[in-house]
């Protein structure tokens, strides 16, 4: 059992920070989250009502947060990245399956607690990972402890992020670059996707998550040919061959995305303003 200091169940994370802005990335993990809830986990029910009333645990990101990643270090360093997400899906499914039971420090004792030192684990892995190729990022450590958010602060989807049109500096693996290849070629950033939805109908979300998951696929894909055609075409090579392709291809996902939420209630605006991508680096 772990005996900790009582987290304190949050209302909404301060909008109008930006570091706020890029620690807490609310929307992305309530879709992910559901998924899991819904459907890997093959829970009997996973409507919206009954997620709302517990909450949801959010957790600072990380991928934006770490340097250029170096080439031989991305598989492992994305591996965890991945399980990092792993762990806050599972404990927003176990948030939901044990809802009523312990006392008031059920929470903080048996799910936050456990999820900060897995966090704290999978973190240390990756900064290991990137420091034996280059220069290991400081700080990590920091990212580790989560909170539960309230469910309607959650199901708003409000936290304020950068402007739509700016690439984001790297991303958290829901449809934003976080895979920062030390080439010398650069990186292809695109603004996150997951973080700027509204509350996902139960009945959307599988298919919007799958959207989401095409929309990294496509950027992963994209930086791969950005590495392998290094030196390839003229001074308009990287616009016409590669961010003009991924810019039509995003814009179909998130088309898909708005379609999917919109038969289930109000239809997302503005997600065509999130298509475009730049080169960094």
């Amino acid at each position: 059992m772990y005996s900790r200091t009582p987290r304190r169940k949050v209302d909404h994370p301060d909008a109008a920070s930006p570091l706020n802005s890029r620690r807490w990335k609310i929307a992305g993990t309530v879709g992910l989250a559901a998924v899991i809830m819904g459907a890997g986990l093959g829970l009997a029910s996973a409507d919206t009502s009954s997620s709302a009333d517990v909450g949801t645990i959010v957790c600072p990101s990380v991928a934006d947060r770490l340097p250029a990643v170096p080439a031989a270090a991305r598989a492992e360093v994305d591996r965890n990245l991945q399980q990092l997400q792993t762990q806050i899906d599972e404990a927003n499914a176990r948030l939901v399956s044990s809802q009523g039971q312990g006392g008031p420090n059920f929470v903080d004792n048996a799910i936050l607690g456990p999820l900060e030192d897995k966090r704290t684990a999978a973190l240390e892995r990756i900064a290991i990972s990137i420091g034996r190729q280059g220069a290991r990022p400081v700080g990590l450590e920091s990212l580790a402890t989560c909170q539960l958010v309230a469910g309607s602060a959650a199901g708003g989807g409000a936290a304020a992020e950068p402007p739509a049109t700016a690439a984001a500096p790297a991303g958290n693996g829901n449809g934003n670059n976080g895979n920062g290849a030390n080439t010398g070629a650069g990186t292809i950033v695109c603004p996150s996707v997951a973080d700027r939805l509204p509350a996902v109908p139960a009945a959307a979300r599988a298919e919007v998550d799958r959207n989401l998951q095409q929309l990294q696929t496509q950027i992963d894909e994209a930086n791969a040919r950005l590495v392998s055609s290094q030196g390839q075409g003229g001074p308009n090579f990287v616009d016409n061959a590669i961010l003009g392709p991924l810019e039509d291809k995003r814009t179909a996902a998130l088309e898909r995305i708005a379609i999917s939420i919109g038969r289930q209630g109000a239809r997302p605006v503005g997600l065509e303003s999130l298509a475009t991508c730049q080169l960094q680096g």
